[in-house]
């Protein structure tokens, strides 16, 4: 199995691709839309893309490439811990850095670090913190630090100027598996732990539609896990939202559900009814467990 991850070698995607697919054949993308198209190409029978994060929510490019270009289904749902380190090369130990660069959630994620040890640094965007810790390795004559994971350091050979750096220690990010329909997906043996997520469009002249969606949830008791609106492009202030159900899809009640909110004139397309699982870090000699 070929599967496309957020690229290059060493980004917090890869680690969740190789825990939920061990033996895949991983191929790294440059961008989130590139990973996407891949299987929607057939180069690639699956992709892991980064879709939320505990410090800065949800990861837009992920939901709005889903939604409105490539609509492939949700397979499975990894999350793992992260943990943000500053990175130097050899060369350069003891200098202060003239820039640090990383992916813009990585920076946001060590904001306190940055403005306590860093203040007068400036800092550029990458599109991963894997592509910033190759960008220090390629350019080892200049002062230049990038925030990355413990896997980057070793894969690229740098050294820790800054350990566990970032601001909240129960920082984690959520992880989506695309597939198309008819591919055979080894996901992993879980006796437990299902979402299916929603996208459900609301009438345009419908009073009180919102609360018509969410009580027909709440009498069936589905517990929901997330409702988020976002943008449907198609004019100023025209939403949709994305909700989470902590179920996996059955014959009865979320059809119910359907059925309910399409006659109230709502739009509902179910994006995926999947797997979820919680990864601890290989360090602590943990595997991936149901969540």
């Amino acid at each position: 199995m070929k599967v496309s991850y957020l690229g290059p070698v060493g980004t917090f995607t890869e680690m969740a691709a190789k825990a939920f697919f061990p033996l895949s054949d991983r191929v790294p993308f440059k961008t989130i839309p590139a990973c996407i198209e891949a299987v929607a190409e057939d180069a690639c029978d699956a992709c892991v893309v980064p879709i939320e994060n505990t410090i800065e929510g949800s990861v837009n490019m992920t939901i709005d490439y889903l939604v409105h270009k490539q609509r492939l289904p949700i397979m499975g749902t990894i999350t793992i811990p992260i943990a943000q380190h500053l990175l130097m090369h050899p060369k350069q130990a003891g200098k202060t850095p003239e820039k640090i660069i990383s992916h813009p959630h990585a920076i946001a994620q060590c904001h306190d670090y940055l403005q306590s040890e860093y203040s007068l640094v400036d800092t550029e965007f990458m599109n991963s913190t894997a592509e910033a810790a190759q960008m220090v390795a390629n350019h080892p004559n200049r002062p230049i630090a990038a925030i990355a994971n413990e896997l980057a350091a070793s894969e690229y050979e740098l050294d820790f100027v800054g350990y566990d750096i970032h601001d909240y220690n129960n920082n984690h990010t959520r992880f989506i598996v695309l597939a198309k329909e008819e591919t055979k997906l080894k996901l992993p043996a879980l006796n437990s732990g299902y979402k299916t997520t929603l996208m459900v469009t609301l009438p345009s002249d419908y009073s009180g539609a919102l609360h018509q969606v969410l009580s027909a949830f709440a009498w069936r008791k589905l517990n929901l896990s997330k409702i988020e609106s976002r943008p449907t492009k198609t004019g100023l202030g025209n939403y949709f939202f994305l909700i989470d159900v902590d179920q996996l899809q059955d014959d009865v009640l979320i059809p119910g559900v359907k059925s309910e909110l399409e006659a109230l004139g709502c739009g509902v397309d179910i994006l995926g009814s999947y797997p979820c699982v919680h990864y601890q870090h290989q360090s602590k000699k943990t595997s991936p467990t149901s969540c």
